[in-house]
């Protein structure tokens, strides 16, 4: 059996809705808003802001749901609400999502954020299934996969998931998240309060950039490292790259994608005659005018290197806006941290 994560469905909402619904911490949280996590979810999917995947274990061709992970790119007002009156996020996010008055970034707000100023997460749910809730690889694969989801962005803002238990709180600290104070309006360490008292309330774990640059080390503070995008890739040609790091022939990308087989090879033949324009050692000398269709090799030879170094720059393939991106691209890089 293996264990693998792969992104939300439409179809997969029902059966998420009623692992959630069955846990009783969790519905106590919702209460009435669990009726709006559904279709609020199906709201959310149609977001370029956000990240939400499920993680199955797989034994031949039955998938086994355990585990699931949905976080939300908001806006600063509501990330403000959130610490001056701590609530839980899951139950606010889905009521706001079903009335319309939604604080999740549009598509422009999200490129725009990403390009200057920063962004701010909220880590609606991380939720291990029954029967899966001792499994030290599903918490570690989760926790590959939030890396994974979010390495690349240029954050201002993490807040963790709202824990369940005191061991799940501790886990939660052990990767550098830091319990809020709204009173002092401050992120504190807890060696002055009650564990099993903030669990029971609406409480905030999270982390700031500037609270990481003067405490670096822990594992969350690995997402806010960022290295400004270099070659501008269009939506289109970042939908064909994200899809082709999962591997795949160009007739299954094609598919996967929804889009004809002339559209996959035009798309390649744009990025790589941005990627030479850029950084011209990447890919094999004039490599950027020939099609793949005459010769597949030479086609596995082009995408090979560029896919592993996408791999490496994940940020490439982040929304962004393109015209900060043309105007800064002289300037020093300032949003990396040091």
């Amino acid at each position: 059996m293996t264990l693998r994560h792969r992104p939300m469905q439409p179809r997969d909402l029902r059966p998420c809705v009623e692992k959630i619904a069955s846990d009783p911490v969790r519905l106590a949280r919702y209460g009435n808003a669990i009726e709006d996590l559904q279709p609020a979810w199906l709201r959310l999917l149609q977001c370029e802001a956000k990240s939400a995947v499920v993680f199955e274990e797989v034994d031949g061709s039955r998938a086994t749901l355990c585990g699931i992970g949905v976080s939300a790119f908001v806006n600063d007002d509501f990330m403000c609400e959130l610490k001056a009156q701590p609530r839980w996020y899951g139950p606010e996010l889905a009521r706001r999502l079903r009335r319309g008055d939604s604080p999740i970034l549009s598509d422009r707000q999200l490129r725009e954020a990403n390009s200057r100023g920063g962004l701010n997460a909220v880590v609606w749910e991380a939720f291990i299934c029954p029967g899966f809730e001792t499994n030290l690889d599903v918490y570690r694969k989760m926790g590959a996969a939030f890396i994974e989801e979010h390495l690349g962005f240029f954050w201002k803002e993490l807040l963790a998931h709202q824990v369940d238990t005191v061991d799940r709180l501790h886990w939660v600290l052990q990767t550098g998240g830091l319990v809020w104070d709204p009173i002092a309006g401050r992120y504190t360490d807890l060696s002055e309060k009650d564990p099993a008292e903030i669990v029971n309330a609406p409480h905030v774990f999270g982390l700031t950039r500037e609270v990481d640059m003067r405490r670096p080390g822990s594992w969350m503070g690995i997402l806010f490292e960022y290295r400004p995008p270099q070659f501008g890739f269009s939506p289109a040609e970042q939908r064909l790259l994200l899809a082709a790091l999962r591997g795949g022939t160009d007739r299954e990308l094609s598919e996967a994608l929804g889009i004809s087989l002339a559209t996959v090879k035009k798309t390649w033949r744009s990025v790589y005659v941005r990627v030479a324009a850029h950084s011209p050692d990447l890919i094999p000398a004039n490599s950027a005018t020939n099609g793949d269709e005459a010769m597949p090799e030479r086609g596995r030879e082009k995408k090979h290197p560029l896919i592993a170094y996408l791999r490496e720059h994940p940020e490439e393939l982040r929304p962004f806006s393109r015209k900060p991106l043309k105007a800064e691209s002289h300037a020093p890089v300032r949003q990396e941290a040091s």
